[in-house]
């Protein structure tokens, strides 16, 4: 089994279904990944262990997916010089805002890419994962080209679709 590139981090087990469009983006890019959970709050020392070990376990690039104060981003990239992408997880008092904007507003110097809240971010998270890695692997650049012709072909279809339907 080939060792993981990526590695998604997840503050709480409940967040599983939410990161799922991440995990099924890799899945479908052949892209080897790994799925933790670990809390910025609750277990510190194994998060920073995990962040700094990383880059020697062969991880390319770290996702870290967190809801309502959402830290997990931000102490993973304080522990490595991996890329980092933050999940802002939907839900909380605040729908998933909170999340986004302790994940977005990182101090300069301890950079953190962050996508949208909800699944598209998750799925863009995966993508944005699989693009640093492409600019290494060919063979990956030209499945995330297919994935791109595949998305416009799927929006010529629909289009087609609804000229049929309207009878235009």
């Amino acid at each position: 089994m080939e060792k993981p590139k990526v590695a998604i981090l997840m503050g709480s087990k409940s967040d599983a279904e939410k990161i799922k469009p991440a995990v099924d983006t890799l899945n479908d890019l052949q892209i080897p990944c790994a799925v933790r959970v670990m809390s910025a709050h609750r277990t510190p020392a194994k998060v920073a262990e995990f962040a700094g070990n990383a880059e020697a376990e062969g991880i390319q690039v770290l996702i870290a997916a967190a809801g309502m104060a959402a830290h997990l981003a931000g102490v993973v990239a304080a522990h490595t010089m991996l890329p980092v992408i933050g999940i802002p997880v939907q839900g909380g008092a605040l729908n998933g805002l909170d999340a986004l904007l302790a994940t977005v507003q990182m101090p300069g110097g301890i950079p953190v890419g962050t996508t949208a809240i909800g699944g598209a971010g998750a799925k863009n998270a995966a993508l944005l994962a699989a693009r640093i890695i492409a600019l290494q692997d060919k063979e990956l650049r030209q499945r995330l080209q297919k994935d791109r012709e595949n998305q416009e072909d799927s929006v010529s279809q629909a289009d087609q679709s609804l000229q049929q339907e309207l009878g235009l």
